[in-house]
């Protein structure tokens, strides 16, 4: 493990791998650097991946207050470690931050992103003020396994799915990332495509989804991750649109990694 100190001063934690042009995996929600392991690990034939813990994760420091400022700040720090330029692939949620770090200007070599569950249904602004409102009272109460639960429950888990996970093994370790939610959040912005940011990002870009995703998330209906990329597609100038058939939102690095290798290395 390496450690790289971002401008706020906080320690953020990666692992580096492979040999080649380097690339930067962003995770998701809740997840630290062993949720992108086995892409590290699948790209490091062609590429030097630096796979990292966000900032209140894993082995990485949290400095507060939060911003998404200081999660872009993150990202330009291993930026710079890897040698002033590399590539970005962000998923899910993960994807919202890297475009915005690319619409903030980083020198990000290209972009690739894969499922960034925006809202785009009629509702969606809406619901998502409300979740991120409720979201917010249980954190600040202290109550980070119901913040959780209205998580899943907002991706579209049933009931039933939420007490198997309460009764899991896994619970604890996803209560003590849950105050994260709100950082995850805070890179959704009001929960649609940021098109003002996405229309300013210059570097090549791929948008990704699978063909085989959910058909609910956050009620969105069997095509809301394609819609989602389909309009972040058309605000970013010259990206590409692809579809990775049989893949859901847990996407197979094996299916992801050729994709990716094929896009970077255009």
């Amino acid at each position: 493990m390496h450690r790289v100190t971002a401008k706020d001063g906080t320690s953020i934690a990666y692992e580096r791998l492979g040999d080649g042009p380097a690339i930067i995996l962003v995770g998701g929600a809740t997840v630290d650097r062993s949720g992108n392991a086995q892409l590290a690990q699948e790209l490091s034939g062609r590429f030097t991946v630096y796979n990292y813990d966000r900032r209140g994760r894993g082995d990485s420091g949290d400095t507060l207050p939060y911003a998404v400022e200081r999660e872009i700040e993150d990202i330009a720090a291993l930026i710079a470690e890897a040698g002033g330029a590399a590539h970005l692939f962000g998923a899910s949620s993960g994807g919202a931050l890297a475009l915005e770090a690319a619409a903030a200007g980083l020198p990000i070599a290209k972009l690739a992103v894969y499922e960034v569950p925006y809202n785009l249904a009629p509702d969606g602004r809406e619901r998502w003020r409300e979740y991120v409102g409720r979201l917010h009272e249980l954190l600040a109460e202290g109550r980070r396994g119901d913040a959780f639960a209205l998580f899943m429950a907002t991706a579209g888990a049933t009931e039933e799915m939420v007490e198997q996970a309460r009764n899991s093994p896994a619970w604890p370790g996803l209560e003590s990332v849950a105050h994260t939610l709100a950082y995850d959040a805070a890179c959704l912005g009001d929960g649609r495509p940021p098109a003002d940011r996405l229309v300013g990002i210059a570097c090549p870009t791929l948008v990704a989804t699978g063909g085989a995703s959910a058909d609910s998330f956050v009620g969105g209906g069997g095509d809301f991750f394609d819609r989602a990329a389909d309009a972040i597609a058309a605000f970013v100038p010259g990206a590409v649109r692809e579809i990775i058939e049989g893949q859901t939102h847990m996407v197979d690095p094996k299916a992801l990694a050729p994709v990716l290798t094929r896009f970077l290395g255009r």
